[in-house]
């Protein structure tokens, strides 16, 4: 059907509207139960008359052209994914659809920014040097729109900081509309060197808020390079001092590469004496995205190859009381004393299994590889049989 389409989701079946808007998938049968004017209906089977109230309506079948309602679409076969409570964007004029948030999906985040001041080296999503104010703008309408049954959900960058006193009035937007969702932001940890941003974060109050914050090296220098960012390091460890020092959840990550996985052990001793505090520690997998596909052969190092470094950093970690696991490893890759660190850590939409997999007697507790994964293929990759 997407050929049919040619490329576009949304088939107009009745007079549309000219901008994009943003709403609420409903499939119940009955008339809108929201007056936020906001509701989409979803209609999966064939009915000779449509709920009156929605914002729009997607039908997921061919069906003679109404009168009745504007914004009356056809969907496409590829997005009937989309189901009861999931957030979209709808763009007529394109006719494109957005999912913005799936309610089933235990991997929602939103992106406020595409802009950063690090420049990573394997950052699987390179920063744009572009006015992106709209984002937040849209944040401001998807938010109420969100579950509040949600457990947990991301902010994502760029560099979600970067938005400053923005991001202090989505994090108390989240507070009022999702008070019971874990918030988990995706930060380098620079920007709160500043110990009134810290603080103005930490006044938000949200029960259950936490930091992701990449740490690379227990060497200034070789963090400074990885991130491309002079002085990085130091602005960095004074972000994760002060937002600990408000009591804002922090947990520290570390990706594994060429650059960096010598010293991991050290940077794991470095942590247990200076970094006790920090809530969960994070090591994890490259993703074969963005500049690190850039910098493959520079970058990519089989984690066959540096297993003896990360049982010893691990090792350190637990028994210093830290709480750590391991994302973005597929258990065949991971020396069976750290199989109990391991996470389901890839998003649904970016997660793959191979086709020895199948066999595999341990595939439903494996978190499975990136699906950019293909570029390089482990030696070790093989069946577990029990």
């Amino acid at each position: 059907m997407l050929l049919e389409l040619q490329g576009r989701h949304l088939r107009p079946i009745t007079a549309t509207s000219r901008e994009s808007f943003i709403g609420r998938i409903c499939e119940q049968t009955e008339p809108c139960p929201s007056t936020s004017g906001r509701e989409i209906f979803l209609q999966r089977t064939p009915s000779e008359t449509l709920p009156p109230g929605y914002r729009a309506y997607l039908l997921c079948h061919d069906a003679p052209a109404t009168s009745e309602h504007r914004d009356v679409y056809r969907l496409a076969r590829p997005m009937h994914y989309l189901a009861h409570e999931d957030v979209v964007r709808l763009d007529p004029q394109r006719g494109a659809i957005y999912a913005l948030y799936r309610r089933t999906s235990s991997y929602n985040s939103l992106l406020v920014t595409e802009q950063c001041d690090n420049y990573c080296v394997m950052c699987s999503q390179p920063p744009k040097a572009k006015d992106d104010a709209w984002l937040l703008d849209e944040l401001r309408q998807i938010v109420p729109l969100i579950s509040p049954e949600t457990q947990e959900l991301g902010i994502t960058g760029g560099e979600p900081a970067l938005l400053g006193e923005g991001l202090v009035e989505l994090l108390q937007l989240l507070e009022q509309h999702l008070p019971r969702t874990a918030i988990h932001v995706l930060s380098n940890g620079r920007r709160f060197s500043r110990a009134d941003f810290a603080r103005g974060v930490a006044k938000v109050g949200h029960p259950d808020l936490v930091f992701g914050i990449p740490l690379y090296s227990d060497v200034p220098e070789d963090h400074d390079y990885v991130v491309q960012a002079r002085g990085a390091f130091s602005e960095t460890i004074r972000g994760i001092l002060n937002l600990k020092r408000y009591r804002v959840g922090v947990e520290i990550r570390f990706v594994v590469h060429t650059e960096t996985y010598r010293r991991l052990p050290d940077f794991a001793r470095f942590l247990a004496r200076n970094l006790l505090f920090a809530d969960h520690v994070a090591i994890m997998g490259l993703e074969l995205m963005g500049f690190a596909r850039a910098n493959l052969d520079a970058l990519w190092i089989d984690p066959i190859d540096y297993q003896g470094q990360l049982v010893e950093a691990v090792t350190t970690l637990h028994r210093a009381g830290m709480a750590v696991s391991i994302y973005n490893h597929p258990l065949c890759l991971l020396d069976p004393s750290l199989h109990g660190f391991a996470r389901k850590s890839i998003s649904d939409w970016k997660n793959t299994y191979l086709e020895t997999c199948n066999a595999c007697a341990r595939k439903s507790d494996c978190g499975g590889f990136f699906a950019s994964s293909s570029l390089r293929r482990s030696r070790g990759v093989r069946p577990q049989m029990s």
